[in-house]
């Protein structure tokens, strides 16, 4: 009797729980639907939200609202994409970096301090500046960017099946290819004319403003490959928590595991820093928020990370919109401001050791 009054207990408990977790991932969907409608209101005309979601139903549901043109062209064409590709960007870089920061057990793992931005610096560096790119048309910057962005994974998988590398050697290997891509785009910026330095820079800040559906329908491809990885992962992803030599005494192969969210990780941050620029501190300070409220359970952190990233994305675009009015502020140097004191804040926490 005792014995299945406490299984019943813990039943109990672990519905609690999830009913918790599940409140959390609805208040972050009300949030991102909110932020979604501020944003796309802001601008040298204002909307009101009712405008805003009035505008995006008729375009889902033609003839039930009466929009005026004007009104749907602004709207549609030229707000929506950005705001569309704020809340992608936002999710596919936070969890890239809660991926690679279970895969290596290192709160400082994400895609950036891995050498995958430096990569993509590099690569649009040497388009800009040197003229030299594998691709042409409009491809000329991102696909440059791109194949140089996902180069640090390529070097890191490969340092792993020669050396059977730990965690901390794949860290280890990721900063160093940083360190070498921020080397070879000072050395080019150093023979660069003004005029092509200065759209480096701005690239490198980061930037939504240049968003298109076309853009967004490349990237949403890059996640129907990419996400559904993450989710098939995620009971190993929980038992990789527990250490290497557990999670392979439980079945879990190791090494394929880490090498392989490694590399979507990449590819996902790549398919992102293409479009938009170099965008920081999403993938590192997102998880670590989530995983405070949330737990470490992947299944649920996963995909409220995603959606923290995407509300922390939106509401940097919402001031870089709104600060300094009608100037428009890249969004990169937002998250910047606002995730490195945050970041710093989350480091020196005393109980900071109860979320890993």
């Amino acid at each position: 009797m005792g014995v299945k009054m406490g299984h019943d207990s813990l039943i109990a408990q672990y519905r609690s729980i999830t009913r918790q977790k599940t409140a959390i991932i609805t208040v972050l969907i009300a949030a991102i639907i909110l932020l979604a409608g501020i944003a796309v209101g802001i601008g040298p005309i204002h909307y009101s939200l009712g405008d805003v979601y009035a505008t995006i139903m008729s375009s889902v549901i033609p003839g039930v609202f009466d929009i005026d043109d004007t009104m749907w062209t602004v709207i549609m064409k030229i707000r929506v994409p950005r705001m569309v590709m704020a809340l992608l960007t936002g999710f596919g870089l936070a969890i890239a970096g809660a991926g690679m920061q279970v895969i290596l057990g290192n709160p400082l793992a994400s895609p950036f301090t891995l050498g995958v931005s430096s990569g993509a610096g590099f690569g649009a560096g040497l388009a800009v500046l040197a003229g030299i790119s594998f691709m042409g048309g409009r491809f000329f910057l991102i696909g440059n960017a791109f194949l140089f962005s996902l180069f640090p994974a390529i070097v890191i998988a490969g340092i792993s099946r020669i050396r059977r590398a730990t965690s901390g050697m794949m860290i280890l290997a990721g900063i160093a290819m940083g360190y070498v891509f921020s080397a070879g785009s000072s050395l080019m910026s150093y023979f660069s004319q003004a005029e092509d330095l200065k759209a480096l820079s701005l690239w490198m800040m980061g930037n939504l403003g240049r968003a298109t559906w076309s853009d967004i329908a490349w990237l949403t491809g890059a996640f129907v490959l990419s996400v559904p990885v993450y989710l098939y992962q995620v009971h190993a992803l929980d038992v990789m928590n527990a250490g290497d030599e557990t999670a392979k005494s439980l079945g879990v192969h190791v090494e394929r595991t880490r090498l392989l969210i490694m590399v979507v990780s990449s590819f996902i941050t790549a398919s992102i820093i293409c479009f938009t620029g170099v965008i920081g501190f999403v993938g590192l300070v997102a998880p670590h928020i989530t995983r405070m409220f949330i737990g470490a359970n992947n299944r649920f952190l996963i995909p409220a990370t995603g959606l923290f990233g995407a509300v922390f994305l939106l509401a940097a675009d919402i001031i870089a919109l709104k600060l300094i009015e009608p100037t428009v502020l890249p969004v990169g140097v937002i998250t910047s401001f606002l995730g490195g004191p945050l970041f710093l804040y989350l480091i020196i926490r005393k109980n900071r050791k109860q979320y890993w």
